[in-house]
């Protein structure tokens, strides 16, 4: 069944991350508002969150319902629609995409299967973790994909300690520990974070948790040394930095398999742990595997040109992490799936629809890499920068590289809302956090 049929050029961006939500703003403030477009953003969730923060919300440090964005209201502010479903198909002849049925936290439908016409189609359904075929990590591990897993792993996290403090046996071996596997930005942020806000939690009237004796966070990486990515006086810095906080930083430790109580090293060492976090490695989700003969990488992602289009459908543009883009002047390696790059890729999409509504060709997208910076909570920040337009790195430490990380979040908050609202929202959350307790307790 397909519905929504409409005389204007249809835009669908299927995906509200960073890169699809800041893209549908800008169609709609610029196309849809002035009916020069019909666009419609579609996502099987209801709000959007900056997915660089997940693990702030995984630690307690950041409440949810502040930063989140419902999509209804974003789309009403910038004219354009929502549509809540889970992209499952695509016919590329009709030009149609299928959404799977919506079903609630109850079992009770919300929306049936449905289809939607389109002129022009924009997929950014992001990525997600791999696993790749580990055993146990399914059933026993947790990742932080969505703001829903962090919001899992959180209420775990907390419940774990209202249960170590409340009973009257001595702690199991596993018990408050939390092993994460994966030493990218996310795990290392993950591991910094948590160091902070468990003794936070603690300090509320938990007395009965020794922190520094019954607590224990545990990074596992299986390359030579933690944050792969960024140079190795960064890594350095930054494990030591973990280390110093009590962090025990496993470097070339590859997981063979994940327990119920914990982590079993290739080498046959066994990390007990309550609690398993994966952040190691990304892939496109699977339904992409298999769409409607599109090209795909073995990490799921779609093949585009250039032109960010699909290589072997032109009306078909991908942007974001799910996007398999070859990034110019080092062959043979695809643009990495950060923000900055989803970011620069709303931008120039945005550009191409525009371009494709006047009839004009098509501009080639190149990718400017302005480094990397990884938040250790409350205790630094690292990172290099402008690597891309130097020809070498700056690497940056402290209060700086910190302001830098936070102004990366309020660029996307701009391209979302524009500086008056950011410029409210911000003094209304300095305001509160003088009120609130600086960690989520529930």
């Amino acid at each position: 069944m397909v519905s929504e049929t409409s005389d204007l050029h249809r835009v669908i961006v299927v995906g509200g991350g960073a890169g699809g939500l800041e893209l549908v703003t800008r169609l709609g403030n610029k196309l849809g508002r002035y009916k020069r477009a019909d666009v419609t953003l579609v996502d099987k969730c209801r709000a959007h969150l900056w997915k660089p923060l997940l693990h702030e919300i995984g630690a307690g440090s950041m409440d949810l319902g502040v930063h989140e964005i419902d999509y209804l209201a974003q789309a009403h502010w910038h004219h354009f629609r929502y549509r809540i479903g889970e992209l499952m198909g695509l016919d590329r002849r009709a030009r149609a995409v299928h959404l799977a049925a919506h079903v609630d936290d109850e079992g009770q439908l919300v929306t049936p299967p449905r289809s939607f016409h389109y002129d022009t189609l924009v997929i950014a359904i992001g990525s997600q973790c791999n696993d790749f075929g580990t055993p146990g990590v399914r059933k026993h591990a947790l990742s932080l994909d969505t703001p829903l897993e962090a919001k899992r792993f959180h209420s775990r996290l907390v419940n774990a300690y209202i249960r170590g403090h409340a009973q009257s046996t001595p702690l199991r071996p596993e018990q408050l520990q939390v092993a994460i596997i994966g030493a990218g930005a996310t795990g290392t942020e993950l591991a910094a974070e948590l160091h902070y806000t468990t003794r936070q939690v603690v300090a509320y009237g938990l007395d009965r948790i020794d922190s520094k004796r019954d607590i224990r966070i545990n990074l596992i990486e299986a390359a030579d040394r933690i944050l792969p990515a960024l140079p190795e006086r960064l890594s350095n810095s930054a494990a030591a930095l973990l280390k110093d906080l009590g962090v025990r930083v496993c470097a070339s430790s590859k997981v063979a398999e994940v327990a119920t109580n914990g982590v079993k090293l290739a080498s046959g060492e066994f990390i007990p742990a309550e609690l398993v976090v994966w952040a190691a490695g990304v892939k496109a989700p699977d339904v992409l595997k298999d769409l409607d003969g599109l090209e795909t990488n073995r990490l799921n992602q779609l093949v585009v040109t250039s032109t960010l289009q699909a290589t072997r459908d032109e009306n078909i543009f991908v942007i974001g992490d799910c996007a398999a883009c070859a990034w110019d002047g080092k062959p043979g390696q695809n643009v990495p799936p950060r923000a900055q790059a989803a970011h620069q890729q709303a931008t120039h999409a945005f550009k191409q629809v525009k371009r494709r509504l006047a009839g004009q060709s098509l501009a080639p997208w190149h990718y400017r890499d302005f480094g990397s910076l990884v938040s250790l909570g409350e205790y630094s920040t690292v990172g290099s920068l402008m690597g891309g337009l130097m020809g070498r790195s700056l690497w940056i430490e402290g209060l700086f590289a910190r302001l830098m990380y936070r102004s990366l979040y309020k660029m996307h908050e701009f391209a979302l809302h524009g500086p008056t609202k950011v410029t409210l929202d911000t003094l209304a959350r300095l305001i509160t956090r003088r009120t609130e307790p600086h960690v989520k307790l529930h």
